[in-house]
């Protein structure tokens, strides 16, 4: 019976695969090389979705995430992040679904598993949101990352013909909401890279049309899907850091973080070495280590936020580097 149950529980509240098709959603096809690459990755994230939903307990649903192939092993990570926030805040929930991820196997992926929680804050009643301070105050801003990326993704027209911005984010409370909507935009920016369907010009020119204030949030994003998911070759890549002019260092932050996060779950592939050659100027494992070197410890001076304070950091430091100017 509680098989059944599970299983039903997963029919009810997994979003339709179909979703994810570049048809379904409108977005750009650069190839049909582009178009597998960016339909599997949806997949998967579904398909981590999915497992956490049926699953008796997070533990069995790792087992399943970790047979996934390496390539998009990080993208299951982030569905289930999603699935278990989700759980969490439905109705006589634990609330310790994603305490348990991050406690096991997701604690290599916890920036994926962040991101998870965006989404499924897109998708709960705003009452049913987690609370702020059970989450790392560096990281929760990852939160916002994928929220925005779940809008943009989903309602494209709105978020990226119209480019709407909340006027007061709600969450977190304690936190400047000045600063949400940038995080914000820093998902958006990653969708883009989904929405462009890997097209570099295409990407770029979507970014062209936004105010300029919003620029180096939406090609942090775009660094950071360019690098984690792939899809361009390195003459694309190239192309890409042309396009960005002046928020060439934000490019590269965004492709630092990539770099961290797969060094991290041990996730790297050829195409990610790739990424950072082109957009860092240096290998992976040295962009990671540069992400992680310039990461605050503790507390920070002055209105922004920490995890502001790296990326600024991070930036810099990809500034003064010969192969990556601002």
């Amino acid at each position: 019976m509680k098989k059944a149950l599970r299983s039903l529980r997963r029919h009810i509240l997994t979003p339709g695969v179909s979703e994810t098709k570049m048809e379904t959603r409108g977005f750009h096809v650069k190839s049909p090389e582009s178009r597998e690459l960016l339909e599997t990755i949806g997949g998967t994230f579904l398909q981590g979705y999915a497992h956490v939903m049926e699953a008796r307990s997070v533990t069995e649903a790792e087992g399943r995430l970790e047979e996934i192939p390496r390539r998009f092993r990080g993208f299951a990570y982030e569905g289930a992040g999603m699935g278990c926030a989700v759980l969490d805040g439905l109705p006589f929930g634990s609330g310790s679904k994603v305490d348990d991820l991050l406690a096991g196997r997701g604690r290599d992926h916890v920036y994926m598993v962040y991101i998870g929680i965006g989404w499924a804050m897109a998708r709960l009643p705003r009452f049913r949101w987690p609370k702020s301070t059970g989450l790392d105050p560096l990281l929760l801003w990852l939160v916002h990352d994928g929220f925005g990326f779940h809008q943009a993704y989903f309602h494209t027209r709105r978020y990226i013909d119209e480019q709407y911005q909340d006027p007061g984010f709600p969450w977190p409370a304690r936190d400047p909401r000045s600063y949400a909507d940038r995080a914000i935009d820093q998902g958006i920016g990653r969708a883009m890279w989904f929405i462009g369907g890997t097209d570099a010009d295409r990407v770029a020119s979507m970014i062209d049309k936004f105010p300029e204030r919003r620029n180096p949030d939406l090609w942090s994003g775009v660094g950071l899907a360019a690098t984690y998911a792939g899809g361009a070759s390195a003459e694309e890549l190239r192309r890409l850091c042309d396009r960005a002019g002046t928020y060439r260092s934000h490019l590269a932050q965004g492709s630092a973080f990539a770099a961290e996060a797969r060094v991290r779950a041990g996730l790297l592939t050829p195409q990610n070495e790739v990424a950072t050659q082109v957009l860092c100027g240096t290998t992976p494992e040295h962009a990671a280590w540069i992400s992680l070197d310039t990461r605050p410890n503790g507390t920070v001076r002055g209105g922004l936020p920490a995890y502001e304070v790296w990326r600024r950091r991070l930036a810099d430091q990809f500034a003064s580097l010969g192969g990556v100017t601002p």
